[in-house]
C-alpha cells in the first residue's frame, strides 16, 4: 500500500512545498561496467596535464554547448570506469538511480529494512570531472511508501539538490549541477524533519568523486596515477531487539520506523558495516591487486567518524577531507574521516597477502562489522618482511 505520508501526517504535496520552501531544519568514456568482478579499469592512455589556466577556462562552459554522455553505475565497491585526466570539453554526464525499499540480511539472519539507492548500500559511486555537469534522474516506483530525494555534498545551492529532487511514490524528477569543486563528497537522502537520519541509518546514502581535469596531483605537480579503485561506504545500523536480546525484524518499512529511531537516539549501533552487510568485503567479496598495482580507495560515513587503515599498508597518498584542491598527506598509517563525508586514499602494494581493511577503532571493526579484505597476488620480498627464526621452544 502506497503510502503518502511523512511521520508527522503532512502530506507529501504539502512537505514538497514546506521543503522548497526551506523551512526544513559516463561513463565518461561511454558506457561500461567494471573490468572484473569488483574493480573497474581506469583509463591513463592521457597523463598529460591542461595546467590550470586551462582548467579554469573550461569552467565557463554551459551545459547546452556541451556533449552527453550516460554515465553506468555499477554496485559497490566497482566504480565506473573513467579517465584519470579529463580530455577535451566538460561533458554533461547522465546518470540515473532507482529507489529501492527492501530487506537485507546484516549478518546470520538479523535482518533490516533499507532505502537504497539502485538497490545497494552505499548506493552506487557517481564519478565526473570539475566542470562537468551531472544531470541526475531519480525514480520513486509506486511499489515503495516513502517520498524521496537526494542531497549531494558536490552540489552548491538547494540544500545539495534536496529541494528540487523530492519525489514521491510514483513520480520521478530530472536533476542537474555543475560540479565546481574537485574532491570526494556524499550524497544522502535529505526528505526532511527526522526523516533525514531515519533514512541515511537505513542505508541511503552513496559517494560522488569529482575528480581534477588535469588528474591527482602531489604537492610538486606530479601525476599520481592508479590502476585500480574501490568505493567502500560505511554505513552504521540500529536494530532494535527483543525482551530476550534478539534482534527484531519487522514485515514492513514503515513498522520498523518507532523502534529502530529509539535505537538511534542511544547513539549506539548495533551493527557497523561496510558495504551493507557484515563481511561484504571479504572472502568471494574481497578487493583483490596485484604488487606493484596502485589503487585508489574512497572511503564514505554519512553518520559517524572513522578511521580507515590498511593492515599492513599505508595511505601514500591521502586526502582525509576529500579535497582535491589541498596537496595530500603522505604516508600516513591512519587516517580520520569526519562524519558526513568522503575521503580518498592511494597505496602502492609492495608485498602479496591477504590485507584487512579496517575502520581502526577496532572494537567497530571487529565487533560491530566495519572490516574487508584486500588479496594481493605477487612475489614475497625478504628485504621488506621475513621471519628471521621459526618460533622454537623456550628452553
Amino acid at each position: 500500500m502506497e503510502n503518502n505520508h511523512l511521520d508527522n501526517g503532512t502530506s507529501i504535496d504539502e512537505n514538497r512545498r514546506h521543503f522548497i520552501g526551506g523551512s526544513v531544519g559516463a561513463s565518461l568514456l561511454g558506457a561500461g561496467v567494471a573490468a572484473g568482478l569488483l574493480s573497474s579499469s581506469v583509463t591513463a592512455s592521457t597523463l598529460v596535464s591542461h595546467g590550470p589556466s586551462k582548467a579554469h577556462r573550461m569552467a565557463h562552459y554551459k551545459a547546452e554547448q556541451l556533449e552527453r554522455v550516460t554515465q553506468d553505475l555499477v554496485p559497490p565497491p566497482a566504480v565506473p570506469k573513467h579517465e584519470l585526466v579529463a580530455t577535451g570539453k566538460p561533458k554533461v554526464v547522465e546518470v540515473r538511480m532507482t529507489v529501492e525499499e527492501k530487506q537485507i540480511e546484516l549478518e546470520n539472519g538479523t535482518k533490516a529494512w533499507v532505502c537504497a539507492f539502485n538497490g545497494s548500500v552505499p548506493g552506487p559511486m557517481i564519478i565526473c570531472h570539475q566542470y562537468d555537469y551531472v544531470e541526475l534522474t531519480l525514480v520513486n516506483p509506486k511499489t515503495n511508501m516513502l517520498a524521496h530525494n537526494i542531497d549531494l555534498h558536490a552540489a552548491t545551492g538547494a540544500l545539495g539538490g534536496g529541494e528540487l529532487t523530492l519525489v514521491a511514490p510514483g513520480e520521478e524528477v530530472v536533476f542537474r549541477f555543475k560540479a565546481s569543486k574537485a574532491g570526494t563528497f556524499i550524497y544522502h537522502c535529505a526528505p526532511g524533519g527526522v526523516m533525514i537520519p531515519w533514512h541515511v541509518a537505513m542505508g541511503m546514502h552513496g559517494a560522488i568523486m569529482v575528480l581534477p581535469r588535469e588528474g591527482l596531483r602531489d604537492s610538486d605537480n606530479n601525476m599520481i596515477s592508479y590502476d585500480k579503485a574501490y568505493y567502500i561506504g560505511e554505513a552504521d545500523f540500529y536494530v532494535p531487539k527483543d525482551p530476550k536480546g534478539k534482534y527484531k525484524a519487522y514485515d514492513t518499512v514503515m513498522g520498523s520506523m518507532n523502534e529502530v529511531l529509539e535505537v538511534m537516539k542511544s547513539l549506539t549501533p548495533s551493527h557497523i558495516v561496510f558495504n551493507g552487510a557484515v563481511g561484504a568485503l571479504t572472502g568471494r567479496g574481497s578487493m583483490t591487486a596485484k604488487v606493484g598495482e596502485s589503487v585508489l580507495f574512497v572511503h564514505s560515513q554519512a553518520n559517524r567518524d572513522t578511521r580507515p587503515h590498511i593492515i599492513g599498508g599505508h595511505g601514500d597518498y591521502v586526502w582525509a577531507a576529500g579535497n582535491f584542491a589541498d596537496s595530500p598527506q603522505r604516508d600516513l598509517e591512519t587516517w580520520m574521516l569526519a562524519g558526513g563525508s568522503a575521503c580518498a586514499a592511494v597505496y602502492t602494494f609492495r608485498q602479496p597477502g591477504l590485507y584487512a581493511y579496517v575502520n581502526h577503532n577496532l572494537i567497530e571493526s571487529f565487533l560491530k562489522g566495519a572490516a574487508g579484505h584486500i588479496k594481493v597476488d605477487g612475489e614475497w620480498d625478504d628485504d621488506l618482511m621475513v621471519q628471521v627464526k621459526k618460533p622454537t621452544a623456550i628452553v
